[in-house]
């Protein structure tokens, strides 16, 4: 086996996510994704986005289900090193 050495997010656990759900979230809902920012698309979707770990991302996925907003898609967002656009930086 070769050895590879994983992405420095993976180390922590954390990964950015989009997560895109169906319809627009008014501001009562969008409050409960607080640690996520949130854009309502034109074509009439929600997106949310955020730097979170496994735990938390479970957690969200849960959130959703619960509430019975329609989960559209869960994509990994990919960064380089470099890239702090997911912190603030």
């Amino acid at each position: 086996m070769g050895n590879t050495t994983p992405p420095s997010e993976w180390d922590s656990g954390h990964a950015t996510y989009a997560l895109r759900l169906k319809g627009h979230l008014d501001d009562e809902w969008a409050a409960s994704f607080e640690r996520l920012s949130l854009t309502r698309e034109d074509d009439g979707t929600t997106t949310l986005y955020g730097l979170v770990d496994q735990a938390a991302l479970h957690g969200l996925l849960r959130k959703v289900r619960d509430t019975g907003i329609v989960l559209l898609s869960v994509t990994r967002i990919e960064t380089t090193p470099n890239d702090n656009s997911n912190t603030g930086a």
